[in-house]
C-alpha cells in the first residue's frame, strides 16, 4: 500500500487542489491528512474536496471547537458559518490519532504532534532525548506528525521514524508552494506548484479575515532554519 500524507491544510483551497492533483498521478491507496484542515479561507470547500477523496483526517489544535464551531475570533466566526452543523460536527468527531498499515513501512500512526497531544512543538533538531520523552511511548514504527509546517525525515535512536510531510497550506519551508509526502515502500518528501499570487488575490477578494503577516508568509515563506530556531527557542524558555 502507497498513502500519500498531507498536513496543516488551513482552509488553503488551491494549495490543496494543487496537491490532490499529483497525489491522483501517484496511484496511492489512501489519503492521510494530519490535522490543522479546515480553518482558514475556504473551510467548507477543503472539507468538501477531503469527503470527496475519502481522506482520512485526525484532529489538530485548528480544527478544536473554539476554532471552528464558535464565534471567539473573527476567522473562528468565519469558519463556523461555512462550514455549518454537519461539517462541524464530523470535524469535532475526528480522531486525534489514526494506524495505517504500508508496505516497507510497517504500521505508521498519524498524529497532529503526539499521540497524546496536538500542541507539544517539536522540530527536526530536537534532542533525541527530549523528542522520546515529549512523544510518550509509540506502538509504531513511524510516527506522521504536522504542527510545525515544516518538511522533516528522522530517526529516533530506538527506531522509531518520525515523519513531518510539511504544510499544504502555510510552509515553512523558504520558497512558495504545497508540501507533502508519499509514504511508501519508502517516505517521498514532495513540494506541488500553484498560483500563490492568485490564491492571496482571491482570499481578498473573498473577504476572508486572514492577518496580512500570514498572507506575506504565503508570498515570501520564511526560511525553515530561522523558524526552527524560533520553534526550538520556545521549547526552551
Amino acid at each position: 500500500m502507497r498513502v500519500a500524507a498531507i498536513s496543516d491544510i488551513h482552509g488553503n483551497l488551491p494549495a490543496l487542489e494543487a496537491v490532490l492533483a499529483d497525489i491522483e498521478r501517484e496511484e496511492v491507496d489512501e489519503i492521510v491528512v494530519a490535522g490543522d484542515s479546515v480553518s482558514g479561507p475556504w473551510p467548507a470547500e477543503v472539507f468538501d474536496l477531503l469527503e470527496s477523496v475519502g481522506a482520512r483526517i485526525v484532529h489538530g489544535n485548528a480544527d478544536r471547537s473554539e476554532e471552528v464551531a464558535a464565534h471567539s475570533s473573527e476567522l473562528a466566526s468565519w469558519n463556523a458559518d461555512r462550514l455549518g452543523s454537519r461539517r462541524t460536527e464530523t470535524v469535532l468527531a475526528w480522531p486525534t490519532t489514526l494506524e495505517v498499515a504500508v508496505e516497507g513501512l510497517g504500521t505508521v500512526l498519524v498524529c497532529h504532534s503526539t499521540p497524546a497531544s496536538d500542541t507539544p512543538i517539536y522540530t527536526r533538531i530536537t534532542p533525541d532525548d527530549e523528542l522520546v520523552a515529549s512523544l510518550g511511548p509509540v506502538d509504531a514504527d513511524v510516527l506522521v506528525c504536522g504542527h510545525t509546517h515544516m518538511q522533516y525525515d528522522r530517526v529516533l535512536p530506538g527506531g522509531l521514524r518520525i515523519v513531518n510531510p510539511g504544510s499544504v497550506g502555510m510552509p515553512y519551508e523558504g520558497r512558495r508552494g504545497a508540501y507533502w509526502a508519499v509514504l511508501g515502500p519508502d517516505v517521498e518528501l514532495r513540494r506541488s506548484d500553484y498560483d500563490v499570487e492568485a490564491c492571496v488575490a482571491a482570499i481578498q477578494v473573498i473577504g476572508a479575515p486572514v492577518e496580512e503577516q500570514l498572507l506575506a508568509y504565503l508570498l515570501d515563506p520564511p526560511a525553515s532554519a530561522d523558524v526552527t530556531e524560533h520553534f526550538e527557542s520556545l521549547r526552551a524558555s
